[in-house]
């Protein structure tokens, strides 16, 4: 249990769960992300036997200080997030500088996380890509073992949302004939539990592998096991042949949280049957299975639940900061004295989004939501990680978290298609007022603008600030002091 584990991809939807697993069995776990902060959100980051590193794969020197004195490597890297449509050459780029660094480490053993999918020419350019990785990893010393899966259903998984949101708001589909092609997913649970056991598991090395779930089904018969555990009737299900990827992935991209980018090759990969071609995986490491019932029961409770382990979303680089201090920057400064501690206001402050909303003037944040969507943005379909908390990195609607400071300030940075740069800062500055405390809350709102079609956005919105943000900070402010109270209130209860 000396041996320590390498964990590429730690920030990804499966890595952090990966991550988590591997401590609890004991072992010693090392990550390199581009991001640290991003794994603030979770319970483990100050695990003892947990070593995180910053670095980059597209960085040599980090690869190699990341593989010193490491026994086994998990390469859970995807850039389909990250690098938009040209996803494949960058995962074939970084994959290429991993195995020149494995070459000339001790490394070697390295588990990668592929796609399932039948082997021809017509293969999605997803799965191809998943396949050229593989094909490159291989090329290396060491031995590499290939889980390739289909879909994963588990909460916050990109494949998983897009299917329940496409079911949970359309009564009738009309879908590409693709829908009635076969597979077999799994959940996340037992992609996990392969990836965990690989470890222990020497007949495994240089193995390709396919894992999949008990059950062979239509993504048609997914919908109706979907509708039938979200509660909402039958759904009418029309495929046709005309249905382009491209047209399916705008579609998903204005009725989902996923981007069309997102979108477009996970609907290519429809038109593959991705059925698992040996059993394997199940005789080399076996255990309990679930079907597709018991993996959509199990998320949709966690969705509901708000008790969701990781996101999609949270994948990805971390877009760079501008320099707010030169250049033409506009920005907009609301103020507002709250009776409440700075904890307090935080709490409410990070509600932010989601099912909470903006506290106010809600017809104009859909409006504004939905234009986004139109143009291929996020709009307001991104679900949060959790209701109350947030965390570094976080997608949340049409933001991304790029500063937390619990207590001091929180940094939401627009992801919606914009003719510039925008930000919404929150800053809390606790205030000397006798013995009640006081929190001075200030929102501010800058814009960098490209060019005069930037100008005039920010001064098209503005008129709108005058409505948006008084009824924000005052929601805020309202939120604070009505918790204040219940606190104590609570403390005096108690101390009666």
């Amino acid at each position: 249990m000396s041996q320590t584990i390498l964990v590429l991809g730690a920030t990804g939807y499966v890595g952090a769960r990966l991550v988590r697993r591997l401590l609890a069995d004991g072992r010693r776990v090392r990550c390199l992300v581009r991001t640290p902060e991003k794994l603030q959100a979770y319970a483990w980051r100050d695990h003892p036997n947990l070593e995180v590193r910053r670095g980059d794969l597209e960085d040599r020197e980090s690869i190699a200080e990341a593989l010193r004195d490491v026994d086994a490597a998990y390469y859970l890297v995807h850039s389909m997030i990250a690098a938009g449509s040209d996803y494949a050459t960058q995962d074939r780029r970084l994959a290429m500088n991993f195995v020149a660094e494995v070459n000339r480490s001790g490394c070697r053993k390295v588990c990668y996380l592929g796609g399932l999918g039948e082997t021809h020419k017509d293969l999605s350019l997803h799965l191809r890509s998943r396949r050229e990785v593989a094909d490159i990893l291989r090329s290396g010393e060491a031995a590499v073992t290939e889980f390739r899966a289909a879909m994963i259903i588990g909460s916050g998984s990109a494949s998983f949302e897009i299917l329940r949101y496409l079911v949970e708001r359309l009564p009738l589909m009309i879908t590409p004939i693709w829908v009635q092609t076969e597979t077999q997913p799994i959940a996340i649970r037992d992609v996990l539990r392969y990836l965990h056991q690989w470890l222990d598991t020497p007949a495994a090395a240089g193995r390709t592998l396919d894992i999949g779930g008990t059950d062979v089904m239509s993504y048609r018969d997914m919908i109706h096991v979907m509708a039938r555990h979200l509660g909402v009737h039958r759904r009418i299900v029309i495929p046709v042949p005309v249905l382009s990827p491209k047209l399916s992935s705008y579609w998903i991209g204005y009725v989902t949280p996923v981007s069309p980018a997102i979108a477009r090759p996970l609907a290519e990969g429809l038109r593959n049957r991705t059925v698992c071609r040996s059993d394997d995986a199940t005789r080399l490491m076996p255990g309990p299975l679930w079907g597709v019932e018991e993996a959509i029961e199990a998320a949709v409770g966690r969705e509901r639940t708000g008790d969701v382990e990781t996101r999609w979303s949270t994948a990805g680089a971390m877009p760079g900061d501008p320099d707010w201090a030169g250049g033409t920057t506009l920005r907009d400064r609301r103020t507002v004295s709250i009776k409440a501690p700075a904890d307090v206001v935080f709490d409410v402050v990070e509600t932010v989004g989601g099912d909470s909303g903006y506290w106010g003037a809600g017809f104009l944040w859909r409006l504004r939501g939905w234009m986004d969507s139109v143009v291929g943005g996020p709009g307001l379909r991104r679900n949060r990680r959790d209701p109350e908390e947030l965390s570094f990195g976080e997608a949340v609607d049409f933001w991304r978290v790029t500063a937390y400071e619990p207590g001091r300030r929180l940094r939401l940075r627009a992801e919606m298609k914009l003719p510039g740069i925008g930000e919404l800062e929150f800053t809390l500055d606790p205030k000397e007022a006798g013995e009640a405390p006081v929190t001075e809350l200030t929102l501010e709102a800058r814009f960098r603008p490209t060019g005069l079609t930037g100008l005039a956005y920010w001064y098209g919105v503005l008129p709108l600030h005058e409505i948006v943000f008084p009824l924000m900070t005052r929601g805020i402010r309202r939120e604070a002091e009505s918790r204040y109270r219940e606190r104590l209130s609570f403390s005096s209860a108690r101390a009666a």
